[in-house]
């Protein structure tokens, strides 16, 4: 059972996702605004995260400069609120299970630019710098066939769906236009370009902030900030900024406390447990749960280009854990070998001095 329970643990990180792109739509079909939607799940994760956070680190808190809370201000604003906003905006023009194939370009894209910050060795002579560079091309391939082509429609229970949104009893299954599937296509991939690029800039700002749980409650401080002043520029009329008790509260606790509190404990008890690679590994288990549940409960339209754009975001998204990981075993496979070297130097330099 010991086994087992990494993996029973990423089902719930994958499922707790996958309820995450779907509550997220279903709000924002209901009329739920997207700016002040980041708003208010960004406060509910600060008063979930805040008080945690001060009652256990307040006295191991490292120092905090201005020119340190500068970077983090900037991080969050960069990373968090325009990445949220962006994705709010992306998901209103698309569907869930679009939003949650494009996830699958998050690892690729994240790598491609610790490339471009050296952070990351690509070498093309080698078998896993070869299968890298395939992985970020088939992405490529992958999001520019979900784009362009949509092909048949797959109406999958399309009759015999459960749950109506509000936006549905209105319009019907209204299929979204090229125009408009492009646009959210676009915008879900910019989303998902700030997102990678917090998650590397984070890895320096860690260096000067060492305290990963403290930087990630500071950052959703800050970022509730941030999004409540673009809520306010882009929503005047007082009556979106209502809740209710509805899927509206629903979505919005589960994303503030869900997502970003219970889900950030469990991805760092997997990464200790069978490490990143692992974990990223299983992020296509998101697509299969949304698209399962968005059809049975909403019947959800898919074309044919999703489908298949979604199976070339898959491999590409392999191809580069592939190449990661096989590039991993050879340095830990030349490093002893090295050693190994040196000490057989060494202790052929000893003899020679003893004789």
């Amino acid at each position: 059972m010991e086994i087992n329970k990494p993996f029973l643990v990423v089902l719930i990180i994958q499922s707790i996702y996958a309820g995450y792109f779907l509550l997220s739509k279903v709000a924002f079909d209901v009329g739920m605004n997207t700016y002040v939607f980041v708003f208010y799940r960004q406060a509910a994760a600060t008063v979930f995260l805040a008080p945690t956070a001060m009652f256990f680190q307040r006295k191991t808190a490292p120092p905090l400069s201005f020119a340190i809370f500068i970077k983090i201000f900037l991080l969050s604003l960069c990373g968090i609120t325009m990445s949220l906003d962006i994705f709010g905006v992306a998901l209103t023009y698309t569907t869930a299970s679009l939003a949650a194939a494009i996830s699958n370009t998050l690892p690729v894209i994240t790598f491609f630019l610790a490339v471009l910050f050296r952070m990351e060795k690509v070498k093309l002579r080698t078998s896993p710098g070869i299968m890298k560079v395939s992985g970020v091309a088939l992405c490529l391939a992958g999001a520019a066939t979900i784009a362009l082509y949509r092909g048949p429609f797959l109406k999958l229970l399309l009759h015999n769906h459960l749950i109506k949104s509000h936006y549905q009893q209105i319009q019907g299954h209204v299929i979204p236009s090229s125009q408009t599937w492009i646009k959210g296509v676009s915008l879900m991939l910019l989303s998902n370009l700030t997102w990678a690029l917090w998650l590397v800039l984070q890895v320096r700002v860690l260096k000067s902030y060492p305290s990963k749980f403290l930087l990630t409650t500071l950052q959703c401080f800050l970022s509730t900030i941030q999004a409540f002043f673009v809520a306010v520029a882009f929503v005047r009329d007082p009556n979106e900024w209502k809740l209710g008790w509805g899927v509206k509260l629903i979505s919005i606790f589960y994303c503030g406390i869900v997502v970003t509190g219970i889900t950030f404990y469990l991805q760092t008890w997997v990464i200790e447990k069978k490490g990143p690679v692992y974990l990223a590994m299983t992020t296509p288990l998101i697509l299969i749960l949304t698209t399962i549940a968005s059809t049975f409960l909403f019947g959800e339209i898919i074309s044919l280009g999703s489908v298949l754009g979604a199976f070339l975001l898959v491999g590409g998204l392999y191809c580069v854990l592939w190449g990661k990981t096989k590039e991993e075993e050879r340095e830990k496979g030349i490093c002893p070998s090295i050693i190994d070297a040196e000490k057989a130097v060494n202790e052929g330099s000893k003899e020679e001095t003893i004789t």
